[in-house]
């Protein structure tokens, strides 16, 4: 039952960055969000991929994958309306 509710929640948390995307794409202005804070999350999060795709743990593996392509989406939003 954990194991279940722990991938649940391993797909469901990167998803929150799709709105993130979408409200950047529609405004045409990524100004609100900080360049460095994005850069330095997207940083942190490739710098941990490696291990999280070596895991044995299925839901680290998930929510490793996940995150690092869906924040990098975000990153690449910011940067392509970055004014």
């Amino acid at each position: 039952m954990i194991q279940t509710i722990g991938l649940i929640a391993a797909v469901i948390m990167p998803l929150w960055n799709i709105p993130l995307i979408i409200r950047i794409g529609r405004r045409k202005s990524s100004s609100d969000i900080s360049l460095p804070w994005a850069l330095g999350v997207l940083a942190c999060i490739l710098l941990m991929l490696p291990s999280a795709l070596a895991s044995t743990d299925a839901i680290f593996r998930v929510f490793g994958v996940l995150n690092a392509v869906l924040f990098s989406a975000v990153v690449i939003q910011v940067l392509r309306y970055r004014q």
